[in-house]
């Protein structure tokens, strides 16, 4: 049996994060990852964060990864245990985990859950093609790898995702054919729009995908305009030769975990799907577990490190550790987290968080 006062699964950028934060209230931290390196999505990411110099501005996701991994191994107080898949969450607070084909038990007087979120697919006539890919799968193989997905690329979705692997895959030397977004706007931030279309990739809002065709693999895909009421648009079917389509078309929270650990649970299609209730605290319903990331609702790496920092102070303070230099941590993380869900960017979280809020009474 390993003992610790926090858990954390999940190493990725609200992991990390978390942990960070435990670690300097002294509280004795486990952190546990099924990859072999720490740091999650960030270390797909090339492209410089935007926000404040808190949250990592003018940085890439690789150096942010690097740094936060590095200040963590300097504590003597925190154990990282990688290639560790968690299998459950049990009512004695106990955590089973798989490493090197061994079941390992864990004991934990807390739990910080932040394994992030998975992709989705996109239902159409031959999506299971070999060339189909998700978005991070194809960043996993550029930008980890150092192999390119394909020739010629249709994206679909121009959220900030699509965007921005978009402009990385231009930059790897992958011609991109264009973007379709089902939307008839651009989702992303429009200065990741404008770099692809300086580069001549054209976007088609109110389009959608209507088959993928080839044989044994993707060799094009008929694409089609969408009306008003989202409904496709006979006879505006274009044909496209291309080699691999990449699905950026949204997240959903990996939950199993909270559903598994009895947590209550709510469907927020604000954040993405089904997230557990919780406080301010990011402590969910059962009061061992608390939640932080894409785990929590899907956002920006930035708001899920913020979100990071709240759990692990939050969990630290519940064992009574950190005193008031704690708490002036947590408002300033608090106050970071409201500063980067201003404005009309943060409408669709803020409106998220309302819902899945409601009736969950914070508890400092």
């Amino acid at each position: 049996m390993i003992n610790t006062q926090i858990a954390i699964i999940g190493g990725g950028p609200a992991g990390l994060r978390a942990a960070l934060a435990a670690a300097q209230t002294g509280a004795k931290v486990l952190l546990l990852d099924n990859s072999d390196h720490l740091g999650g999505q960030l270390i797909k990411q090339t492209h410089m964060f935007f926000g404040s110099q808190q949250q990592f501005a003018g940085s890439r996701g690789i150096d942010i990864a690097t740094r936060l991994a590095t200040e963590l191994r300097q504590f003597e107080n925190v154990q990282i245990m990688l290639e560790t898949t968690v299998l459950g969450i049990y009512e004695d607070g106990v955590l089973l985990a798989e490493q090197d084909d061994k079941v390992r038990k864990i004991k934990a007087e807390r739990i910080i859950v932040a394994i992030g979120a998975s992709e989705r697919m996109l239902a159409f006539p031959n999506n299971d093609l070999p060339g189909v890919y998700g978005a991070g799968a194809a960043q996993t193989l550029m930008n980890v790898h150092g192999v390119r997905p394909g020739h010629r690329v249709l994206m679909v979705g121009a959220g900030n995702i699509g965007l921005i692997v978009t402009y990385q895959m231009l930059q790897a030397g992958v011609q991109v054919v264009g973007i379709v977004e089902a939307a008839p706007t651009i989702g992303g931030y429009l200065v990741h729009a404008a770099k692809v279309r300086r580069a001549g990739v054209p976007i088609y809002t109110s389009h959608t995908v209507k088959e993928a065709y080839g044989d044994g693999a993707v060799e094009g895909a008929i694409i089609w305009q969408l009306d008003e009421k989202w409904a496709p648009i006979p006879g505006t079917e274009q044909d496209l030769a291309i080699d691999v389509i990449c699905l950026a078309v949204g997240l959903s929270p990996l939950s199993d975990l909270l559903w598994q650990a009895g947590c209550q649970m709510t469907y927020v299609p604000q954040l993405g799907g089904s997230v557990a209730v919780r406080n301010s605290l990011l402590c969910t319903t059962n009061q061992q577990i608390y939640i932080a990331g894409d785990v929590a609702g899907v956002e920006e790496a930035s708001s899920a490190m913020v979100e990071g920092q709240v759990a692990g102070l939050g969990a630290a303070l519940s064992l009574g550790l950190g005193g008031e230099q704690a708490h002036a941590m947590l408002a300033d993380a608090r106050g970071q987290l409201a500063a980067l869900r201003s404005g009309p960017v943060g409408e669709k979280i803020r409106a998220g968080l309302s819902l899945v809020e409601k009736g969950v009474t914070a508890d400092a």
